[in-house]
């Protein structure tokens, strides 16, 4: 069993994490097969927090309860306070779970915080832009390895940027391999482009179809 865990911190942003919370908690596009996963929220402390939308998430565990596994899965969703020192031990966590075989995966602000600890420097990502990550990370130093795009998956580390959402969603997804390929394809084309006509495509990939 894979363990997810969503890292939740104040002004998190909502709609970074809609569609991937939304798609596992569900199950509804799930093949037949699908391995199975637990979801956890995961914070420095057991309060409250709240979100940029002002939703209020009471954390499940707390950040030295993850499993180092390479069946855990840590998404970083974006937020405002990535700066506080509280979330370094958050960030540390990051760098160990990749060195164990687990999956990290960054948007938006959360990519900050992984760039000042030198994971940028050595995987292909993305961001905000490179000039964000070289204005807020004085010592980054991976821009080599940057490419300008929603989202990039290299060795496990999965990043995007705020506008990058959906395509983060598929390939952590993908990474998981809870859906069939053409379903997953199906999905993304639709939610993408708006296109009743995968919408379709969609529902004939299912099982039940």
């Amino acid at each position: 069993m894979k363990t997810i865990y969503i890292y939740v911190l104040n002004s998190l942003a909502d709609w970074e994490i809609g569609h991937i919370t939304a798609e596992l908690n569900s199950r509804r596009f799930f093949k037949e097969d699908a391995p199975s996963l637990t979801i956890k929220t995961v914070s420095h402390s057991r309060q409250l927090i709240s979100t940029m939308g002002g939703v209020k998430i009471a954390p499940d565990c707390l950040v030295e309860e993850i499993e180092m596994s390479e069946r855990s899965v840590l998404l970083l969703p974006g937020a405002d306070t990535w700066n506080e020192p509280q979330h370094l031990a958050i960030v540390d966590i990051a760098r160990q779970l990749l060195a164990t075989g687990g999956t990290v995966a960054a948007i938006c602000g959360a990519t900050v915080a992984i760039a000042n600890l030198g994971l940028l420097n050595e995987h292909l990502h993305t961001s905000n832009g490179l000039e964000f990550l070289e204005m807020f990370c004085p010592t980054y130093r991976g821009q080599h390895f940057y490419l300008d795009q929603p989202s990039v998956s290299n060795n496990k580390l999965i990043t995007a940027g705020s506008a990058g959402g959906l395509m983060w969603t598929k390939q952590i997804i993908e990474n998981l391999n809870v859906f069939e390929q053409d379903t997953l394809e199906a999905w993304y084309n639709y939610f993408s482009t708006g296109n009743t006509s995968y919408f379709i495509e969609l529902m004939q990939t299912l099982p039940s179809a």
